[in-house]
């Protein structure tokens, strides 16, 4: 690292942004990587685009990597996490409902093709970013409880925070003056109606 320490040095400030934006245009880790050290959060009309970019990142994988603990994007798992948060903190907890959505269905479809589902506890850590926004929000009982119900229907798998949201689902119909129902067996069928695309096939296209 000493010869490239000394050659940095050799350079101008302005020189060395150039760089480092011309790196960052031409790989997105690097782009997630500068942002997430930066603490750059994505311009309003950019975010959705953002968001979708790195959670199709984060859950890509390659079909001759199947049933393997292949290797996945966690910082672009992390990025999704830290849009999603600011999408709640911007007030817009519907977009990040229907983020949410898209993350389950590609992260369960990731986790099924994998050997032990490493990546699991980054989908939940996602998800738990909307299940808490939720469980503060003034959204209609109705509206959580069927998102809840949904979320639980497309896991894959059968456990992606099946817990959280069997939890969350039973408080809401309990302050709704219902009974909370029992926890069910997840049909695991994906859905068919996504209101974002993250803008691939539930797998990546195979490597040339």
């Amino acid at each position: 690292m000493a010869p490239l320490r000394r050659a940095l040095w050799r350079h101008t400030k302005a020189e060395l942004v150039d760089t480092l934006l011309e790196l960052a245009q031409a790989e997105r880790r690097v782009l997630r990587q500068l942002t997430a050290r930066l603490d750059v959060a994505a311009a309003a009309d950019e975010r959705v685009a953002a968001t979708q970019q790195a959670l199709a990142d984060a859950t890509a994988f390659d079909r001759r990597d199947i049933n393997r603990n292949f290797a996945y994007d966690y910082e672009a798992y992390g990025e999704g996490k830290r849009n999603l948060g600011r999408w709640i903190g911007s007030g817009q907890l519907p977009v990040a409902m229907r983020l949410a959505r898209e993350l389950m269905k590609q992260g369960s479809y990731q986790v099924e093709m994998s050997d032990e589902g490493l990546m699991a506890p980054d989908i939940q850590d996602c998800l738990d970013v909307v299940l808490q926004a939720l469980e503060k929000c003034d959204l209609p009982a109705t509206e959580v409880i069927a998102w809840c119900s949904a979320r639980r229907d497309e896991d894959r798998v059968g456990f992606l925070a099946r817990e959280s949201l069997q939890s969350l689902r039973n408080r809401v119909q309990a302050t709704a003056g219902k009974e909370p129902v029992a926890a069910e067996t997840a049909s695991a069928q994906p859905s068919r109606s996504p209101a974002f695309s993250l803008g691939r096939p539930p797998s990546a296209p195979a490597r040339s």
